[in-house]
């Protein structure tokens, strides 16, 4: 076992160092608050991160001592982003691993949290892999949280204790995001329309994150057989689907019987079943959503969100107007290699309107927002009100068909801004 002098082991990190952060629900939350207690001694420690759920160096009193620089922004960067104390870089999730592997952000440190180690000194990340494979790669030191809480979960997640710099014990539950919330109509169609596209001996790709709308897309699958799971993350709704036997993984052919994804998040249920579970594995970010791994999948749909889309199908994933709201992560990475699978589907989810009554649908996107997916990497768009296909439309076609299934209250002032910019609809 190696050194436990644990605070002695942070001194290492000074002023301007760069320190990748362990992300998603994986969080080492102890081993952070152990290095915001030197923050005084600390100026501008640039720390990396695909996604932290966790607003420990958030602290406006911080601000000097860190810099969070997000891969992708969680709801505690948002404000940061905005009044500039922490930043965003825009990049697809399948090429963040270079980031650290070709020495474009040397990490002087990595903060990671892992299982206890097995007999044979292996640790397991736990329930995210994400970019963190290549940080450990490619970081000068690196500094565990091993807390018991972590479950074993098999795949690229394995650390030997002799590979870790320091580590302290500690044990506290993880993050946990909870979607059981009172399930909406319009939740409800979204997933029914979603089921229809789907067929038998699909593989399927959900990256809608945790909520509503994606547990009612998984549970309208129920009724499906022997559907496949090649994802970027697995939430609580696949846990029923393998249990009822819907996901097989018969015909996939990225670890054919294998559910795999890149990162896991929902309930401390979920984390039980995937512990020392054989049949889930986690694989590096760069593996999970590499297009040209995606594709060899045979009838690959992949299901992602938006916050609006334009009539031309530009789709705004991540900001709200120049407000950064989250990042580009694998849509494009999954709806691309979704768009070149036999017989795949790339589909793109939305409530017809914002619960203020705004469409997602719209004539142009807001000013400054971020084009996440182009109009060409566009196909299945579906609200609660339809399913357009867009791939192999024009443009006034393709207004009309995403007016098709926008609200009714909003149809007429679409198809009038439709008709001043195509000057026909046909």
């Amino acid at each position: 076992m190696p050194k436990t002098l644990i605070n002695h082991a942070l001194s290492s990190i000074k002023s301007a160092s760069r320190v990748f952060v362990h992300g998603c629900g994986s969080s080492p939350k102890y081993l952070s608050r152990l290095l915001t207690n030197r923050a005084s001694e600390l100026k501008r420690v640039e720390l990396i991160s695909a996604l932290s759920i966790d607003n420990t160096f958030m602290d406006p009193k911080l601000k000097d001592s860190f810099f969070f620089n997000s891969l992708f922004a969680s709801p505690f960067h948002r404000p940061a982003i905005a009044n500039g104390t922490a930043s965003y870089i825009p990049i697809f999730l399948s090429e963040m691993p270079r980031l650290f592997d070709e020495n474009i952000l040397p990490l002087d440190a990595a903060l990671i949290q892992v299982s206890p180690p097995d007999r044979h000194g292996y640790c397991s990340l736990g329930i995210s892999v994400e970019i963190t494979r290549a940080a450990l790669r490619n970081a000068k030191k690196i500094f565990a949280q091993i807390n018991r809480c972590v479950p074993r979960v098999h795949g690229d997640t394995f650390v030997h204790i002799n590979d870790i710099d320091a580590y302290v014990e500690y044990d506290e539950p993880l993050v946990e995001l909870d979607s059981s919330s009172e399930i909406t109509d319009v939740e409800r169609q979204i997933g029914q329309r979603v089921a229809e596209l789907i067929e038998d001996g699909s593989t399927l790709s959900v990256q809608m994150g945790i909520g509503t709308v994606p547990d009612c897309v998984l549970k309208s699958l129920e009724d499906h057989k022997d559907l496949s799971i090649a994802s970027e993350m697995i939430s609580d709704g696949i846990v029923s689907l393998i249990q009822k036997g819907v996901v097989t993984n018969r015909y996939k052919k990225f670890h054919p019987g294998r559910t795999t994804a890149t990162f896991i998040m929902g309930t401390r249920k979920l984390y039980d079943f995937v512990d020392d579970n054989p049949n889930v594995l986690l694989i590096d970010v760069g593996i999970t959503n590499d297009p040209a791994q995606i594709r060899n999948n045979p009838k690959m749909c992949s299901i992602n969100s938006a916050l609006e889309i334009d009539l031309t199908g530009q789709v705004c994933a991540e900001s709200l107007g120049t407000a950064h709201y989250s990042g580009v992560g694998g849509q494009i990475d999954f709806m691309r290699g979704a768009a070149l699978s036999p017989q795949g589907k790339p589909i793109l989810v939305l409530p017809s309107q914002t619960t203020k009554g705004i469409s997602r649908i719209v004539n142009t996107l807001k000013e400054g927002a971020s084009v996440t997916t182009t109009r060409a990497h566009v196909h299945y768009v579906v609200t609660e009100y339809g399913v357009a296909n867009l791939f192999g439309k024009n443009c006034q076609q393709r207004a009309k068909a995403l007016i098709n299934i926008a609200h009714p209250n909003h149809r007429e002032a679409l198809e009038r801004a439709a008709f001043q910019r195509f000057k026909n609809i046909y």
